[in-house]
């Protein structure tokens, strides 16, 4: 990581960046940057670059410069009251003073002295920013703050030490270091507890780069070395023990162990590991010790791409920000405008005192760094609590999208259904017992490499049943297997495969097409010339899926069914989860055209698939959705990706998504309301500098709570 001055060649003159601290538009060609993770990062200031690289360091600093402020502030309280209190007494200031034989020593130099401190040191931020937009020929917050307090610093230093050189009546000489202090305080005290509220929403990133282990353990040169996590190599045989975190991507070589994944995928429960597994760097080792083979290092492992991920979404601008951030950029230069407008026009009704306290309230009040942060408050927070829960969301942009959002498609295979043919029914024929139909087809199907006779071999497990030697076996591609066990021909197939083999499945037909009518593979089983039952395969629902498809529907979304499979397991599948509209039989590449259909129909089409198979679909999608996507996150193509495979997620994501957006437009339309009413206010006169520092630093605050509420959400189907 590196910072440094952005020169000419970082950027075109003219193009702008969002500093990710304080929301700011800056110019990239004068800006101060930061590398981090293969981005540069553009900041307004030191002060927003270093809470960016040592955010635990910056927010220590801002701690001392509160305590600065704040000990002068109360100082200054205590003073005022105990002058009240000596007056009451009969007494005067100056008797009261410690130090009563210096004459000049008065009121003034006493706030003299206790404000300097704030002024100058807790105010120091604001100075090194200020100099920082003057130097990049821009006007930020800090420009505001530091031009609006030293106006009433320098003008109160000269009615102590030189009020000759004022053009103001002496009966209306007074001080206003009270209100450059408080501004201050109020407003340095305001952005350190936004960034502690920051600091606990956005915990997400920080516990994802905390599951990366400092060391590791590798096989080298014959032994076991200890190394530093990031100097594994790729194909290098890592060792992790009970306990440990595994420091990268890999393949399980050998050993057996659990491995807790909920950090990445939400899963609660440990997943077995096994020789031929893969393992996702930053996971948990709960039970055994595994040898791995290293497949992925650096910034190319799962954690890594979903850190960059998550940043990258969380630095994003929506639309609706980036014509907020238009209009401050013409916004502060006006304010500067309309405050030495103010300033005159007091002037001129004879008013300076009024006309200091106008200009000074103008330029605080109307401080946008409301406006700044209302948009990367908000993502911060969403996209945060989306990554904590296993759901990725790429950026602003899909945001916005899923406000119109109004037509899911869902891929069949893999994303409704488990992917896995499963045996469902065992029909029975002519006296005979499901275990005995199971037995004689799953000894037939032994030889045989069909998923949907691994299916049949896999339930006749399941129930523990003995399978006999099988000889002759025999297999004809698309119709059907045959085979001899125990001196009796066993045949499987389908109707065509049992007429040509002069087989009459008599009433076994009706049972069949019952079968076939939801949406499952009925495979008759013959033996010596006559049908003894019938085993349906079907790749199965997953169990949230209907409840999935209800959510969607409730949401005032549509449902659409897209597969490759006949129309009539499609129309099977649709009817039990309540789907009326299915587009069966299309072909991988056409899935694209038929998602290009849809939006035609001037819809906002969400495509959710495996992101793999589907990746076209996906691409052309106003969002993609890729679900299940494990530790292959470089690959997808989808705007919104669910590490872990529950249909659930996609109604969460959506509702995050719109949760997300409408806590942005809430934060710009309170941050444009504040500064509306606000300035007028301040330009009139009706508002004192010390209210309006404490209104902005309120409407700040105002913001980031909000967003913090987003935590509370609620976004689960539970």
């Amino acid at each position: 990581m590196s910072h440094t001055h952005a020169g000419p060649a970082v950027a075109a003159a003219g193009a702008f960046a969002k500093d990710p601290i304080c929301g700011m538009m800056v110019d990239k060609a004068t800006a101060l940057t930061c590398e981090r993770g293969g981005r540069t990062y553009y900041f307004c200031s030191q002060s927003c670059l270093r809470a960016f690289e040592d955010p635990e360091r910056e927010l220590k600093s801002m701690r001392t410069r509160v305590a600065v402020a704040m000990t002068g502030v109360l100082a200054l309280a205590i003073l005022r009251a105990g002058a009240f209190i000596a007056l009451a007494a009969g007494a005067t200031l100056l008797t009261w003073a410690p130090i009563p034989a210096l004459p000049w020593f008065t009121w003034g130099v006493w706030l003299f002295i206790l404000v300097t401190p704030v002024q100058f040191i807790g105010g120091w931020s604001f100075y090194v920013g200020a100099w920082q937009a003057i130097r990049t020929r821009s006007v930020n917050m800090d420009f505001l703050i530091a031009l609006g307090t030293t106006v009433a610093y320098l003008y109160s230093v000269a009615v102590v030490f030189a009020p000759e050189i004022l053009p103001v009546k002496v009966e209306e000489r007074d001080v206003y270091f009270e209100v450059s202090a408080v501004i201050i305080a109020f407003v340095l005290l305001g952005k350190y507890m936004e960034e502690i509220i920051k600091k606990r929403s956005s915990a997400a990133v920080r516990k994802l780069m905390d599951l990366k282990p400092a060391v590791a353990h590798v096989i080298r040169d014959g032994g076991e070395a200890e190394i530093p996590a990031e100097q594994i190599m790729v194909a290098e045989t890592v060792v992790v023990r009970p306990g440990e975190r595994i420091p990268t991507d890999g393949e399980v070589l050998e050993g057996g162990s659990s491995v807790d994944e909920s950090m990445l995928t939400g899963e609660s429960m440990p997943v077995e590991k096994t020789a031929g597994s893969s393992l996702i760097g930053g996971t948990l080792n709960r039970g055994g010790m595994l040898h791995f083979r290293a497949t992925r290092v650096g910034k190319d492992t799962a954690l890594s791409q979903i850190i960059r991920m998550v940043e990258e979404a969380q630095a994003s601008t929506a639309q609706v920000q980036r014509l907020a951030d238009e209009v401050t950029q013409y916004f502060v230069p006006a304010v500067v405008g309309v405050a030495m407008l103010a300033f005159a026009g007091w002037w001129i009704a004879g008013d300076f005192p009024q006309a200091l306290l106008a200009f000074i309230a103008v330029l605080i009040i109307s401080c946008p760094c409301a406006l700044g942060v209302a948009t990367p408050a908000a993502l911060m927070v969403g996209v945060g609590k989306g990554a904590e829960a296993g759901i990725l969301i790429r950026g602003a942009e899909v945001l916005e999208r899923a406000r119109k959002l109004n037509v899911v498609v869902f891929d069949k295979t893999g994303t409704l259904t488990r992917g896995e043919p499963t045996v469902t029914d065992v029909v029975p024929l002519g006296g005979s017992s499901e275990d005995e139909v199971l037995r004689l087809g799953a000894a037939v199907e032994v030889g045989s490499e069909h998923p949907l006779g691994e299916a049949i071999v896999r339930a006749a497990a399941h129930r523990g049943l003995d399978l006999p030697q099988v000889t002759g076996f025999e297999a004809l591609a698309g119709h059907g297997i045959r085979g001899n066990v125990n001196e009796r021909r066993v045949v499987l197939g389908n109707r065509h495969f049992f007429h040509c083999e002069g087989i009459d499945i008599g009433n076994a037909d009706e049972a069949m097409s019952r079968l076939e009518q939801e949406g499952k593979t009925a495979i008759l089983v013959g033996v010596d010339g006559r049908p003894i039952g019938i085993i349906a395969v079907a790749d199965t629902l997953k169990p949230e899926a209907k409840e999935t498809v209800a959510a969607l529907c409730s949401e005032g979304i549509k449902v659409v069914l897209l597969t490759g499979d006949n129309e009539r397991t499609a129309t099977a599948i649709a009817r039990q989860l309540g789907i009326d509209r299915v587009f069966a039989e299309v072909l991988p590449g056409d899935k694209a055209r038929i998602i290009k259909e849809l939006q035609a129909e001037r819809k906002m089409v969400a495509m959710v698939g495996d992101g793999v198979n589907d990746a076209p679909a996906l691409a052309t999608a106003d969002i993609g959705i890729a679900i299940g996507s494990g530790s292959d996150v470089a690959k997808e193509t989808g705007g919104i990706i669910l590490i872990k495979d529950d249909m659930r997620e996609v109604v969460m994501a959506i509702r995050l998504s719109r949760a997300t957006l409408r806590k942005i437009k809430q934060n710009l339309f309170w941050a444009f309301i504040y500064n509306t009413i606000g300035i007028p206010i301040a330009a009139l006169g009706f508002l004192n500098p010390i209210v309006a520092a404490a209104a902005m630093a309120l409407s700040s605050l105002s913001v980031i709570l909000n967003s913090a509420l987003l935590k509370r959400a609620k976004v689960s189907l539970a």
